[in-house]
């Protein structure tokens, strides 16, 4: 039945209005009308609103939910005949005021958008007026209705790569082209990164991991520095998990963000590049008890979110961004796990990282659980049983669960992996033993617990943190720009700065930043386990030492691709070790060395230091390492030596019958002979050769 709301007028009824179904949840388009469908345990009242255009200040009908008609249990649903595709909608949810024992946050004031939206409209959007007792009518988000069949796949599907091959580039969608440098037709968009599939394809990554696509607040203002309004760019900071962020968009309004994000998905499969999106369940952009409503905490607040038992109008912040999702909360897992296979069924993409991932691990009290429902629900779901799963197996509240996250398949980011091969590389000595075990696909954090080195995702680089120049360049953070006093961000970056702080125009300290940055290449490429590179390291991108860009939508953040000129021989080397990787399968076995010995009589792997067969293990001024990985199956066999000395230092080289070895990557060399295309590697003949200070060299046996 039609109602008015005591901020508006009456209206009209316009369309008819029947009972609906209780399922799916969200709004479900058909030929003849609209299902809505929300669900509310608590709630007494829900109106839904029905807008003209996403930007009319006031709806056109609003249609008051009979809960003896349009409730089941606790979901409230309604079918509108005759609505159609692009049509703008919200709610307002009615409920009980116990605030302190409940930490119900119920008010018919303020006007929500739907959860489970596929596309939400922010024109009007002003956050502060979200927060406090004030109608927020006039400047609320819209709900947009999406006819998701209304689009041709062409054939497309997710690509199903093993991750075992896979060669991960972590990437934000803005910051890629939205540079004048890009000379993309539409940067900053996810059009953007399609017109760049030729640089991925030449770079040779296999999967773009994209920074959060799920819609967040972006006009959110953080604070102001210079006259600069810092915002949220990052996009860790999700309200609406099922519509990608429509900002990303070059016609947000005029043209689907779902179609877009389509379009871009569709173009990187047919270059064979898969998608994975980083995904953010573990908090909201609604923030704490002084953050604004927007969906959740209007709908359903002690449900959706872990609240202080002790007063409920505070949160628990096991996210350390002001709120914590209720994940093992029946609804939510439901709503997650609905979610991700949304994005695989309808959007083709590829797999999830999951943002403080252990915070799935936490039960409904914020306990550790030994088997979390949501995490088994993804793992054992049909739809992601051939997506590629991804975990930050951490949290803010100090839960860890590298080597030990719930679930078999799960990867996790190894962070430990990023701080020894950080230590080694710069010269911190008595590593010997922990970057074996690095380089070896890390066994001794995953093997007891029957996974494999594919759970193991490497690298020395992210988004949170310095950029690989800058690893070079600074041993200090310089966060100056983000208004925080330089208190932001961590302290002990692992980093040496090659001997000057920042920019230099030293020749000498130029050519040391450049090859260690070719040092880290290698080593991540070399190892077992799954490689990711973060976007701009390739071409010696630069943050002038901040290391906690969240807020800098501009140059700090941006892809400069002049650099791609300047730093060609850096290009090259990244697109050559790529291209390395992939021609030799021994660099991504699926399981860790057991002492298997190929027909030449080398095993799977022998470890060394200078001198073969003395690796050094127990040396606490050891710097040196090298290692020889037995070919099968036809394949050369490879010979890797690594001095992170600061002298040159002769290195024995074991001898092997019938075959020679042949140099064909010298990191101390400049480019082209620092890595050889092939069949133009150089023969040694020599039982020994000279590794210069801080440098790797790699042979193959032919």
């Amino acid at each position: 039945m039609i109602s008015t709301t005591p901020q508006t007028k009456s209206f009209a009824t316009i369309y008819q209005v029947e009972a609906g179904r209780t399922h799916p949840l969200g709004a479900t388009p058909n030929k003849d009308g609209v299902n809505f469908s929300l669900f509310s345990e608590n709630a007494t009242s829900v109106d839904l609103l029905l807008f003209n255009k996403y930007d009319d200040p006031e709806p056109i009908q609003i249609i008051q939910l009979d809960p003896k008609i349009n409730k089941s249990f606790h979901i409230w649903h309604v079918y509108v005949r005759g609505l159609k595709h692009g049509a703008a909608y919200a709610y307002r949810v009615g409920g009980p005021q116990e605030l302190h024992e409940r930490g119900d946050r119920f008010n018919k004031n303020k006007v929500l958008i739907d959860p489970y939206a596929h596309s939400i409209s922010d024109a009007l959007w002003n956050r502060i007026d979200a927060i406090g007792k004030q109608d927020n009518l006039a400047t609320s988000m819209r709900s947009v209705v999406v006819d998701l069949s209304d689009y041709d796949w062409e054939g497309d599907e997710p690509l199903r790569r093993s991750i075992s091959s896979s060669i991960i580039y972590e990437v934000h969608i803005r910051g890629f082209t939205i540079s004048p440098t890009s000379s993309c037709k539409y940067p900053g968009t996810f059009t953007g990164v399609t017109e760049k599939i030729p640089y991925l394809q030449e770079l040779g990554v296999t999967a773009v991991e994209l920074l959060p696509v799920f819609d967040f607040d972006n006009k959110d203002i953080i604070r102001t520095v210079d006259g600069k309004p810092l915002k949220n760019y990052w996009g860790y900071d999700p309200h609406s998990f099922f519509a990608p962020e429509a900002s990303y968009c070059y016609a947000p309004e005029q043209k689907s963000p779902i179609r877009e994000f389509r379009d871009m998905v569709k173009a990187l499969h047919k270059a064979g590049i898969e998608v994975i999106l980083d995904v953010v369940f573990n908090h909201t952009s609604e923030g704490n008890h002084n953050g604004p409503i927007i969906n959740f905490k209007g709908i359903d607040n002690s449900i959706y979110y872990h609240l202080v038992p002790s007063d409920q109008q505070y949160y628990m912040d096991y996210s350390g961004c002001g709120n914590t999702f209720n994940c093992n909360h029946p609804m939510v897992d439901k709503l997650i796990v609905e979610c991700l296979e949304f994005w695989v069924k309808e959007m083709h993409v590829d797999g999830f990282r999951f943002d403080e991932g252990s915070i799935l691990a936490r039960d409904q009290n914020g306990v550790p659980m030994k088997n979390p429902p949501v995490i088994w629900h993804i793992e054992t779901s049909e739809t992601l049983a051939d997506t590629k799963l991804i975990a930050e197996a951490w949290d803010a509240g100090g839960l860890y669960h590298v080597g030990s996250y719930p679930g078999y398949r799960c990867a996790e980011w190894n962070g430990l992996f990023r701080d020894h091969i950080r230590r080694f590389v710069k010269g911190e000595a008595g590593l010997v033993g922990a970057v074996a075990s690095r380089l070896a696909g890390s066994a001794d954090i995953y093997e007891k617990q029957g996974r494999l080195p594919l759970n193991s995702v490497n690298f020395v680089t992210c988004h949170d943190g310095f950029t690989l120049y800058d690893l070079v360049a600074y041993n200090y953070k310089h966060n100056e720009a983000n208004g925080e006093g330089n208190r932001d961000g961590i302290d002990d970056n692992l980093s040496w700065n090659c001997g000057v702080e920042g920019e230099t125009d030293n020749p000498e300290i130029q050519a040391l930043r450049k090859k260690q940055i070719k040092n880290f290449a290698t080593i991540l490429l070399l190892s077992q386990g799954i490689p990711m590179i973060l976007a701009g390291d390739e071409v010696g991108r630069t943050q002038k030492g901040n290391n906690n860009a969240y807020c800098q939508d501009n140059e700090i953040s941006w892809f400069d691709w002049s650099l791609l000129k300047k730093n060609a021989d850096i290009f090259r080397f990244f697109k050559m070790m790529i291209a390395f990787r992939k021609r030799y399968g021994g660099l991504c076995r699926r399981g860790f060395f057991n002492g298997e010995i190929n027909e030449r009589g080398l095993a799977d792997i022998s470890w060394h230091g200078s001198k073969l067969f003395s690796p050094g293990w127990d040396d606490p001024n050891g710097l040196v390492l090298a290692y020889t990985l037995g070919g099968f199956d036809g394949e050369a066999d490879i010979h890797v030596m690594l001095n992170m000395y600061w002298e040159s230092l002769e290195f024995e080289i074991p001898q092997i019958e019938g075959r020679n070895w042949y140099k064909v990557i010298d990191t101390s060399e400049i480019s082209p002979k620092d890595i050889l295309e092939p069949c133009t590697e150089v023969l040694i003949a020599k039982q020994n050769h000279l590794v210069r200070d801080r440098s790797i060299v790699v042979l193959i046996s032919q």
